[in-house]
């Protein structure tokens, strides 16, 4: 290597700089070619499928496409003057096509959705239709008296909408309207909200049962001999070794009222023979199986930050004068408080989806947010109001994420 001209220069010529910045450029392309697989699996497989199903909590345009004309004759109804006769004119021709096309099972499950009891109003009509004459609004009404109801046309206006924000104003229990604004929804029909606090308030009190209780077998597991510690360690992880299923079916048999549990309350006199505790298909029976499931997920980080704990920060807090519970909760617990956020943070939110042991053991008063998810996913078939409700609960994950950050901050999370 030479100096020429002051720059420095390699032994071919090419200035330094310039070489290693090429050097530096390969390795990074080589660096991201082999990311790049699993880059794409992630985005195949996870981004794209989770964005297009919250895409669908405001986009639908199913009535939109399948009815064209009345759509375009109501664009500009403003939802309070008097139905017009354009505007059934434009339903009946649009009826006769999905009539033809056997699509009006479509349209009338999304006016439904708006309107109950709508479905039968438009497959009754639709066959009627193509025999209709004008007058075609007197036509409708002699068809169905369902259609002289300004309500009924709302509902098309709404559902017409190819962005609409009414799921996602449903799963927070209000109702959009078809001039744009937003009312509460019927108190027997508001249970969304419901719902949502009722999932926070599951989830917040597993969370505190799993650190009570995990706390000090991981502060065993922490101080115990390796050996010892180990098949501590093997029978924490067990549950991960047995089927979901599985558990969730144990803990029914051991809770209900001639189960194992009430069984032993007898034994003790805790409990009558005539009067066992109702221990299943209720909350109660919620918190017990999501607190033994979600437990290793709350002693695991606590005993890997708890491994690092030096034993002679308090051997020498106590030689000092301090007492047991000085040492412990001036000394060993601060030095602990990163597994515990790390644990309270992994079990609040994986205790937030979950679906299958509430609906296993929580009977009504244990069904989640989660469960109604499911149900609109797989049962109703209302895949928008499922994205809504999963939108909502994304959003405040999401917050409780960044208060987390703000308060105790990311970079102090240990998982192991």
């Amino acid at each position: 290597m030479t100096d020429t001209s002051n720059t420095l220069v390699a032994a071919d010529g090419t200035p330094l700089r310039r070489k290693l910045a090429r050097a530096l450029f390969r390795s990074r392309v080589r660096a991201f070619g082999l990311v790049l697989p699993l880059l794409a699996f992630v985005i195949a497989a996870f981004i794209i499928p989770i964005v297009v199903l919250l895409w669908q909590s405001v986009y639908d345009p199913r009535y939109a496409e399948l009815m064209p004309n009345s759509t375009a004759a109501m664009a500009d109804w403003d939802a309070k003057s008097a139905i017009t006769e354009e505007m059934a004119a434009a339903m009946v021709a649009d009826l006769i096509v999905v009539r033809k096309d056997k699509t009006i099972g479509k349209v009338a499950t999304r006016i439904n959705r708006e309107i109950s009891g709508a479905r039968s109003t438009f497959t009754m009509t639709a066959r009627a239709a193509a025999k209709m004459k004008p007058p075609y609004l007197e036509a409708l009404i002699a068809n169905d008296a369902l259609w002289a109801d300004p309500e009924l046309w709302r509902g098309v206006k709404i559902a017409s909408k190819w962005l609409n924000p009414g799921y996602i104003a449903n799963a927070l229990d209000f109702k959009y309207e078809a001039d744009g604004s937003f009312s509460r929804t019927d108190p027997e029909r508001a249970i969304h909200v419901m719902l949502f606090l009722r999932t926070l308030e599951i989830s917040f009190t597993v969370t505190v049962l799993c650190l009570l209780l995990g706390y000090p077998v991981a502060y065993l597991l922490s101080t115990l001999p390796a050996r010892s510690s180990n098949l501590l360690l093997i029978l924490v992880l067990l549950p991960f070794w047995t089927s979901l299923l599985v558990r969730t079916t144990a803990w029914i048999a051991m809770l209900q009222s001639q189960g194992v549990m009430n069984d032993l309350f007898v034994v003790f006199g805790i409990a009558a023979e005539d009067d066992r505790f109702s221990l299943i298909y209720n909350k109660t029976g919620t918190l017990i199986s999501m607190t033994h499931i979600l437990m290793p997920f709350m002693i695991l980080p606590l005993y890997s930050v708890m491994k690092t704990i030096p034993p002679s920060y308090v051997r020498a807090a106590k030689s000092m004068g301090a007492t047991n519970w000085t040492s412990f909760w001036r000394v060993y617990f601060p030095q602990s408080v990163p597994g515990i956020g790390a644990g309270a943070l992994l079990v609040f939110i994986l205790a937030i989806g979950y679906y299958i042991t509430p609906a296993l053991v929580g009977g009504q008063d244990g069904q989640m947010i989660s469960n109604i998810i499911d149900f609109h996913m797989r049962r109703s078939l209302n895949w928008n109001l499922a994205a809504a409700l999963g939108l909502v609960l994304l959003v405040f994950v999401m917050f409780l994420f960044w208060v987390y950050d703000r308060l105790v901050g990311i970079d102090n999370m240990k998982l192991g």
